[in-house]
């Protein structure tokens, strides 16, 4: 990914001393060239187009953006309603996450959303214990977080 950057950028700079123009415009200009040549040569490359990857982690700012906003506004109004209706509870979520980087990221992921908090993983990294200010149903709260930062998180590092 590094190599494929360098590269878009050394097309940009070449673009730009071609052009005898400094301008910003030229550099975007030679930066979207630069993106049309890698593009043509992806099947030179081993790995996939880094613009993907980009993208994935993009998408991942965005759900853990989203996900933070509506366990804010969850929280807020379990704190309002004059009547304390939570049901806490702690519950074992199994991952398909496989590096240890992943597994940390996903732990982090789940502890800076308001109301959940990864107490442990377990020695081999495959299962976390995660509490829940409102457990429902601890499955529907596991597949809302394999739908999203899980699958987000496979995105971004396979």
């Amino acid at each position: 990914m590094a190599i494929q950057i360098l590269f878009n950028l050394l097309i940009a700079f070449l673009w730009m001393l071609l052009n005898t123009n400094s301008s910003g415009s030229s550099f975007i200009v030679g930066y979207v060239l630069g993106i049309a040549i890698l593009l043509i040569l992806r099947k030179s490359w081993t790995r996939p187009f880094y613009l993907r990857r980009l993208w994935a982690m993009l998408k991942l700012l965005l759900i853990f953006i989203r996900e933070l906003v509506i366990s804010n506004f969850v929280v807020i109004g379990h704190i309002i309603r004059p009547k304390l209706a939570i049901r806490p509870g702690i519950f074992a979520y199994e991952t398909a996450l496989t590096s240890a980087w992943e597994v940390t990221l996903l732990s982090c992921l789940i502890c800076l959303t308001p109301g959940t908090l990864t107490l442990d993983v377990s020695g081999d990294g495959k299962t976390l214990y995660i509490h829940a200010i409102d457990i429902a149903d601890a499955e529907e709260l596991a597949a809302q977080i394999r739908g999203t930062f899980e699958q987000s998180i496979m995105e971004v590092t396979r």
